[in-house]
């Protein structure tokens, strides 16, 4: 006889969080039922029977069907062996324990893995034979979104002006022919072919509101070398207005990619971590303030190497809410010293959902309770939380408005996704700043990812990409 296990909710947008849950509910017994509250039960945005096609597409669910009773009526009368909630949910109240006492049933909680990744995304990986952007018309037609108003927002982008402050990088990629292995121990040996260097860090971020039509400030700390020179005359041929700060006692970061037959092999990195001098600091920040009144959006583009110290957060942020400026942050996390809740204020925020949980110390919750624990600690608006192949979750500060969403990734193959969150940061913080609304501006910074990821190495993207791929 099968073992049942069963899940209920509203379901009102299908997101990735709600897949990981349905995931492990799946694993846990023979079928999976899943009751989707009727609207006498839930006034959610989507119909009963919209939330129940959603569930019903879903490869992991056996069966689905509206829930016109209550939840605790249902396991009364059909007794299933086991139910799974959300982790969030283990110390609340459960009722439903009560129930399932009384015939042996089970209440597991777990809001699924955090390496997560569906079905239907590894169907599409193996089918997929070319690049192409695939629209995403069910969240299009669901925020009454068009092509036209997409393109407007664009045309807006030359009226921006914009400050980009924080870590330059320097990405190569080195492409290697494999030898084969060594005979004296069990490693690899190749031999370098070419090499190619691209700006990245925050001066790609520059890169992309400059090539998107803006007005570009650019600020940052590199030395004095060879990439330093590099940097500064990729920025001056874009017109960007730079400010490279030297500091002797560390070298411009490079992140050197050794790659053979389409993989990387290895990466090394060439950095020092610690925070910039006092001197440099207040060079910056009067800097910034001279400029201040002119802005329209500032973005703080942090891969916690020491440029973006907390008292130049701070500083930067005070003056940015005093002139009601748009602000918005990105702080990636290759070790455990990121911290992208130490931005305050934002207008939005793009952590990979490895950063939130690191902010948070979280690593058990679901993604939309990471959301709401970090726009209350960080006192920001708007959070995309960036899932690689599986998209980003919009979550939004409005109560009154939809609360979640989400777009699943919109390129199908990504040769490259280093550059991706860069992008998704920039263009939607344009969008933002203009006068889009959070859904349009989402829509548009996957569209740049997109983009993005489906060229190998950091290359700014053009303003005529966009619209193209809007037709």
């Amino acid at each position: 006889m099968k073992k049942k296990v069963f899940v209920s909710g509203d379901f009102n947008i299908l997101h990735p969080g709600h897949l990981r849950l349905l995931k492990f509910a799946k694993s846990s017994a023979d079928y999976l039922i899943v009751g989707v509250n009727g609207d006498n039960i839930s006034s959610k945005s989507q119909t009963e029977d919209i939330r129940l096609e959603s569930i019903q597409a879903t490869s992991y669910v056996d069966e689905a069907f509206i829930m016109k009773e209550s939840t605790l009526e249902w396991i009364r009368k059909y007794k299933p062996d086991i139910i799974v909630k959300g982790k969030e949910h283990e110390y609340a109240e459960n009722s439903e324990l009560e129930i399932l006492n009384t015939y042996g049933g089970k209440l597991l909680f777990n809001s699924g893995e955090i390496g997560f990744a569906s079905l239907d995304l590894l169907k599409k990986e193996f089918e997929t034979v070319s690049y192409n952007v695939e629209h995403n018309n069910k969240y299009l037609k669901r925020h009454n979104i068009t092509f036209k108003s997409l393109k407007d927002t664009i045309q807006k982008f030359k009226s921006l002006n914009i400050l980009v402050i924080g870590d330059t990088i320097v990405d190569e990629y080195i492409s290697c022919e494999p030898l084969g292995m060594s005979q004296e121990d069990p490693t690899i040996v190749v031999t370098p072919l070419t090499s190619d260097k691209f700006i990245g860090g925050a001066a790609i971020v520059a890169s992309h509101a400059k090539t998107l039509g803006a007005n570009v400030k650019y600020i940052s700390v590199v030395g004095d070398d060879l990439d330093k020179e590099f940097v500064s005359d990729g920025l001056e041929k874009l017109n960007i207005d730079i400010s490279l700060y030297g500091d002797e006692t560390r070298p411009t970061t490079l992140k050197q990619r050794f790659r053979a037959n389409g993989k990387t092999l290895l990466r090394v990195n060439h950095l020092k971590q610690h925070k910039i001098l006092n001197d440099i600091e207040k060079l910056i920040l009067k800097e910034i303030e001279q400029s201040i009144a002119e802005l329209d959006l500032i973005i703080f583009s942090d891969f916690s190497y020491g440029v973006l110290t907390q008292n130049l957060i701070d500083n930067i942020s005070i003056m940015g809410k005093e002139n009601n400026i748009f602000m918005s942050a990105d702080s990636q996390s290759s070790s455990q010293i990121g911290d992208i809740s130490k931005f305050s204020d934002m207008t939005l925020l793009t952590p990979t959902e490895r950063e939130i949980r690191l902010s948070l110390n979280d690593f058990e919750s679901g993604l939309v309770v990471l959301s709401e624990k970090l726009t209350k600690k960080s006192t920001s608006k708007y959070i995309f939380t960036t899932l690689g192949a599986e998209g980003i979750m919009i979550y939004n500060h409005k109560e009154n408005e939809l609360i979640t969403d989400n777009i699943s990734a919109l390129g199908n193959i990504a040769k490259d996704v280093s550059g991706a969150g860069d992008s998704l940061l920039m263009c939607s913080s344009m969008a933002l700043s203009v006068g889009a609304n959070i859904w349009e501006s989402a829509y548009l910074g996957s569209l740049a990812a997109a983009i993005q990821v489906s060229r190998l190495g950091n290359i700014p993207i053009k303003k005529d990409e966009l619209l193209q791929e809007l037709g």
